[in-house]
């Protein structure tokens, strides 16, 4: 079993019962055409063998993000009122004070203009008192009891102002109007919201990402974002925020990104696919081919002084061709890729070289024993 069988050799060595099974019948020669037990060596083992290259460990995420404005603001009026005017359209871009609406103000002017008579009256009568006052014809007491009527007066036009402005919506921040849905002549109270402005210069991209990475995940480092409806659009932005909970049902953790949108073509409520890199440990690189399993887990077959042995090795990353691996292996090891199945630990073996892709950096024939 052990002869026509080789891979079987691992599980019969660890049974104990290897050199039993393996036993040729007296006067049968060897493999090597010697003898058994005339003391002739094996001959050795041809295999193809490449050697171990070396490569940055990458961990990649990628995340579906949700886009927004990099501020929004829905614009109310202050007080009820009729609209008398709209100084803005749908899609218009505004800056910050400009006038939005207007309403009807005509009950706050009046009421602006009488406040302003009562403050003129009012100053007017302390001109006459301070006068009097000097050639003792008023008392002291009607002569503040005048002051304080001019800082009434005063105190009235200031509110009246302040009323007439109310009147007057300006846009609290630079951005774009969205949709329009008042017209003039609408009565409108101070829960409607008259207007919605975005200030999409930028634009904010919230995802999460696993936990295994809150330690990497910090303000200022990169990532990639590819709007959906815009395939192919590779974009990149930075983050700028970082929760500082961890969600317990999908053991995530909340991110805020930013992207730049000098062109305007990106819009609130997009879609993302967000992909980001976090650089790791320099790992030995194995062609996928050269790894082996057994019971006790992954080995591969390092060719050492011309004879092979088992190296123990676990698998962080595999791809189709290639595996990243945590063992005992240096860079420039052989590694054999071809003729495992003929293989034992410290068996005499001679390299040739690869004849497919599959095996990168093949080695060339050495010489035989």
């Amino acid at each position: 079993m052990a002869k026509y069988v080789p891979a079987a050799a691992p599980w019969l060595q660890k049974a104990g019962v290897y050199k039993v099974l393996s036993m040729e019948p007296p006067g049968k020669t060897t493999s090597g055409g010697g003898p058994a037990g005339g003391g002739t060596p094996r001959a050795a083992v041809a295999v193809v063998a490449v050697r171990v290259e070396l490569e940055q460990l990458t961990d990649q995420v990628a995340a579906i993000g949700d886009g927004r404005a990099y501020r929004s603001v829905s614009v109310r009026s202050d007080v009820a009122g009729r609209v008398a005017e709209v100084l803005i359209t749908s899609g218009e871009a505004v800056s910050e004070g400009d006038v939005l609406v207007r309403l009807d103000d005509a009950a706050e002017r009046i009421a602006l203009e009488k406040a302003r008579l009562t403050l003129a009256d009012a100053e007017d009568e302390l001109t006459r008192v301070r006068t009097l006052s000097q050639t003792g014809a008023a008392t002291g007491v009607r002569r503040q009891s005048a002051e304080l009527a001019e800082k009434a007066a005063l105190l009235g036009v200031d509110q009246a102002e302040f009323e007439l402005s109310q009147k007057v919506i300006r846009a609290p921040i630079g951005g774009w109007v969205g949709l329009l849905d008042i017209e003039v002549g609408d009565r409108i109270s101070n829960q409607d919201v008259l207007a919605v402005l975005a200030d999409r210069s930028r634009i904010l991209v919230d995802f999460r990402v696993p936990e295994r990475l809150t330690s990497q995940v910090r303000p200022g480092v990169a990532f990639e974002a590819e709007p959906l409806a815009m395939r192919g659009h590779t974009l990149t932005g930075q983050i700028v925020a970082v929760d500082n909970v961890i969600d317990r049902a999908s053991r995530t953790l909340r991110v805020q990104g930013e992207i730049a949108n000098a062109d305007d073509t990106l819009r609130s409520g997009m879609a993302f696919s967000v992909r980001m890199a976090f650089d790791g440990p320099v790992l030995p690189s194995v062609p996928a081919l050269a790894v082996q399993w057994t019971s006790e887990g992954a080995f591969v077959w390092a060719v050492r002084e011309d004879k092979v042995r088992r190296v123990p090795v676990s698998i962080l990353r595999r791809t189709a061709d290639r595996a990243l691996v945590d063992g005992a292996l240096s860079e420039g090891d052989l590694i054999v890729v071809e003729g495992v199945q003929n293989l034992r630990p410290g068996i005499e073996v001679v390299t040739q070289q690869a004849q497919s892709t599959a095996t990168a950096d093949p080695l060339r024939p050495e010489a035989s024993l």
